[in-house]
C-alpha cells in the first residue's frame, strides 16, 4: 500500500510538470471589432482580433485572409510571418502587430488603403487541430469634392444640362433637385470606374422650361456626406424654341401671303368673266391647306419619331440635323408650292383671255393642278 501511493504521487507530479511545459490547447474563442470599419480611400485601416479567454498565441498559428483560407493577406506561424505564402499585392501594405500576442491579441494593419481592400477580412486562430476564426467588414469609401454642372447650347428639343463627378467608392445617390429641394427625375444617368474601380457618375437633364435655379447631389451610402453643386438657369436660355417657331411661322406666313396675294388677284381680273370656272381664291385656299397640311404632317413626324436617346454621345448632332433638315424641307416644300401655284394662275390667266373654248380646259387644268398638289 505504502509504494502504491508513492507510484501515484510520482504520477501526479509528473503529469503537472508535463502541463506546465507543454502549451496549453484549451478551447478558446476570437472576437473580433464589432460592426463595419470605415477606411478612407489612401489612408490606412487597423483590424485586431483578441482570443477569449486570454492566452498566449505566440505558438499558433494566426491567418488573415479574404475569400480564400488558402491566400491569406498576412500569415504568422512558427512565432514568425510568413510572407512568402500571402498575397504578392500585400506584402509591401501590411503590418502584423505582435506586441500583445502573449495576451492573445492581434492587429492587422493595411497602408494605402484601395478599392480592392473593401470587403469581408477572416481572424483565423489555429492551435494543434483546434481553430476558431471571426469575422471583420471593412468598407473602403471616397468622396469627391468637386462636382461640375455643363450647360449645352439650347435646341429645339430644350436645354441639357449635365452633371459629372469622379472619384466616389461605392457608387454615390445621385439626383436633381428645384429651387424646393424637390427631386427632379433625370434624362439619363449613366456611371463608369477607372483603373482603380473608383466610379465616375453623369446625370443629364432635359429641360424645356426654367426652373430657376437646379442642384446636382451626391451622397455616399456609406458616410452620408453629400456634394452639390447649383446652376441659375436664365429665362434667356429658353428663347431658342421662341426663335424656332417664329422661324417656321415666317415661312408659313410667306406661304400663305404668296399664294393668297395671286389668287386674289387673278379673281379680281376674272370677275368679268362669265364662266363657271372653279374660283381663283378658292384654289388657292386648297394649295394652301395642302401645303400646311404636309409641311406640319412632317415636323410631326421628323420630332415625335423614335430618335436617339439624351444619354447617347450624338443626341445633341441628332437634334442639329434635325432642325436643319426640317427647315431646309419646310423651304423647299414651300418653293415647290410658289412654283407650281403661280404657274396655274398664270395660265390660267392667259387661258382665260382667249375666251371661247377657255372654260373647258380651265375646268380640266383645275383638276389637274388639284391632282398635282395633292400628289405632291
Amino acid at each position: 500500500m505504502e509504494m502504491t501511493g508513492q507510484s501515484f504521487s510520482s504520477y501526479f507530479v509528473a503529469m503537472l510538470l508535463l502541463q506546465m511545459i507543454t502549451p496549453s490547447s484549451e478551447q478558446f474563442t476570437v472576437n473580433g471589432i464589432e460592426g463595419p470599419i470605415l477606411a478612407p480611400l489612401g489612408g490606412k485601416v487597423e483590424l485586431s482580433c483578441q482570443l477569449s479567454p486570454p492566452q498566449s498565441a505566440e505558438h499558433m498559428e494566426i491567418r488573415w485572409f479574404r475569400n480564400h483560407h488558402k491566400k491569406p493577406v498576412h500569415l504568422y506561424k512558427g512565432g514568425k510571418d510568413l510572407y512568402g505564402e500571402t498575397i504578392s499585392n500585400c506584402v509591401a501594405r501590411t503590418e502584423h502587430l505582435t506586441d500583445a500576442t502573449g495576451e492573445g491579441k492581434v492587429t492587422l494593419r493595411i497602408f494605402r488603403v484601395n478599392a480592392d481592400d473593401d470587403g469581408m477580412y477572416h481572424c483565423f486562430f489555429k492551435d494543434g487541430d483546434f481553430y476558431e476564426e471571426d469575422i471583420t467588414e471593412v468598407k473602403v469609401t471616397a468622396t469627391n469634392l468637386e462636382t461640375q454642372i455643363l450647360v449645352h447650347p439650347p435646341n429645339s428639343k430644350g436645354l441639357l444640362v449635365e452633371c459629372n463627378s469622379g472619384g466616389w467608392f461605392p457608387q454615390p445617390q445621385m439626383e436633381w433637385r428645384d429651387s424646393r429641394e424637390e427631386t427632379i427625375p433625370p434624362s439619363s444617368k449613366s456611371h463608369s470606374q477607372d483603373t482603380d474601380k473608383l466610379f465616375n457618375m453623369k446625370m443629364t437633364l432635359l429641360i424645356q422650361s426654367t426652373h430657376g435655379n437646379v442642384t446636382c447631389y451626391l451622397r455616399n451610402p456609406v458616410t452620408g456626406q453629400e456634394e452639390k453643386t447649383s446652376i441659375v438657369l436664365s429665362n434667356k436660355l429658353f428663347l431658342w424654341n421662341k426663335v424656332w417657331k417664329l422661324i417656321l411661322g415666317l415661312i408659313l406666313a410667306l406661304l400663305l401671303i404668296f399664294t393668297m396675294v395671286s389668287s386674289v388677284a387673278l379673281h379680281q381680273r376674272l370677275q368679268s368673266c362669265s364662266c363657271n370656272a372653279v374660283p381663283p381664291w378658292l384654289v388657292g385656299m386648297l394649295i394652301v391647306l395642302t401645303s400646311l397640311v404636309m409641311i406640319v404632317s412632317l415636323i410631326f413626324y421628323l420630332h415625335y419619331k423614335k430618335r436617339v436617346p439624351v444619354s447617347d454621345p450624338y443626341f445633341e448632332l441628332d437634334v442639329m440635323w434635325l432642325e436643319d433638315m426640317t427647315v431646309i424641307l419646310c423651304v423647299l416644300m414651300v418653293f415647290i408650292t410658289m412654283i407650281i401655284s403661280s404657274a396655274y394662275f398664270r395660265l390660267r390667266g392667259k387661258w382665260n383671255g382667249k375666251g371661247g373654248n377657255s372654260e373647258g380646259i380651265l375646268l380640266l387644268t383645275d383638276l389637274q393642278i388639284q391632282s398635282l398638289i395633292v400628289a405632291s
